[in-house]
């Protein structure tokens, strides 16, 4: 059998080759696991400025978890552009709503609802900040960097580490770091986590559904970058059984009233409208509705008990902590504790707006 090489330099003959002023779109979408996203390319006369300069396309559903075969035309309906930190130049990142052959919105598409929410409660104007966790595996499945036939020391040297025996993986999230500032994607920063092969990114802070849709560009960036290397990314909350800390997406959430002065007051509220609809969003917290999410919150490893809802402040034990500095000045904001790695940010959002603001 003849072995075929990929060769990164000889593509980049083929990279530096004149455009004649064409324009290359990536389209983006999530597919109907509600975790997978999803892509491919169009070529454009012109480069697009805005989402609605981009045409509506259409792709194969039946592929992707999303029709049958027999009726298996989705829509791609373009929402908000980033730029392609891959091709360069004016070549664009477009992320699409996904909708049916009746033009409604597919089952996965949870943004069309999100943005209807945001827009009724754009007056309070709601910051969000999420830290996405995530795990890097080797192509076999095996975490990255852990011995083939055993496992690493005990958890304790990795989180925020430094040197070879305690980080792997530290070129991807360089990498992913500087493709996320090129595309535009409202990343704050990243850090070790606390299993080895572990990594966090954060995005934010986004007011309304930008929240939504720079975390889900910064997903896509993240296991485009990670390919380059030969490296999977996984976003499983529990990806190692056993005494292993699990991966979640913390959510950090305030309206303009939480983040005035003795807005400590109407986060309290806010509290208390959370603790009499925890089901409620424990369900909206991981695509399979708290399934996923069971094997991470356990009330171990930094997590609270899926099965209680509590709060307290500096309590990473609990569902929603108060950050020390947020109790001591009297405003800022919450952080929910509960939304597991591979959730759906649009999910996520619409249902803390809806259970703080508009009590629904």
């Amino acid at each position: 059998m003849t072995q075929v090489h990929v060769s990164k330099e000889i593509l980049s003959r083929y990279m530096d080759l004149e455009e004649k002023g064409r324009v290359m779109c990536e389209y983006l979408w999530i597919d109907g696991t509600g975790e997978g996203i999803r892509s491919k390319c169009r070529t454009m006369e012109s480069e697009p400025k805005e989402p609605k300069e981009c045409p509506v396309w259409n792709y194969d559903g039946s592929s992707t978890y999303q029709a049958e075969g027999s009726n298996s035309d989705m829509y791609l309906n373009p929402v908000a552009i980033f730029k392609d930190p891959f091709r360069r130049g004016p070549h664009k990142l477009v992320l699409c709503d996904v909708l049916k052959y009746n033009k409604k919105p597919a089952e996965s598409n949870k943004r069309h609802t999100c943005a209807i929410v945001m827009e009724q409660a754009k007056d309070t104007h709601p910051w969000f900040g999420i830290e996405q966790e995530y795990t890097l595996l080797d192509v076999d499945g095996h975490p990255y960097g852990w011995p083939k036939n055993g496992f690493p020391g005990p958890q304790g040297p990795y989180y925020c580490g430094v040197g070879a025996n305690k980080v792997y993986g530290r070129d991807i999230v360089e990498a992913h770091y500087r493709a996320c500032l090129y595309a535009g994607v409202k990343i704050a920063g990243c850090n070790a986590e606390v299993m080895p092969a572990q990594w966090e990114f954060q995005v934010g802070p986004c007011e309304g559904i930008d929240m939504g849709d720079h975390l889900w560009v910064g997903r896509y960036l993240l296991h485009r970058v990670a390919e380059e290397f030969g490296v999977v990314v996984t976003l499983d909350p529990k990806p190692i059984e056993g005494d292993w800390n699990g991966a979640g997406a913390h959510c950090n959430y305030s309206t303009q009233a939480m983040r005035d002065p003795e807005g400590i007051k109407v986060i309290e509220v806010a509290i208390e409208r959370l603790s009499k609809h925890h089901v409620r969003h424990i369900k909206a917290y991981d695509p399979k509705e708290g399934k996923d999410n069971e094997r991470r919150l356990t009330g171990f490893h930094e997590t609270s008990s899926i099965h209680d809802f509590s709060a307290g402040v500096a309590n990473r034990g609990a569902s929603i902590r108060i950050p020390r500095q947020v109790a001591e000045e009297g405003c800022g904001y919450l952080e929910d504790r509960r939304p597991s790695s591979n959730c759906d940010p649009y999910a996520v959002t619409e249902v803390i707006v809806r259970t703080t603001v508009l009590d629904v």
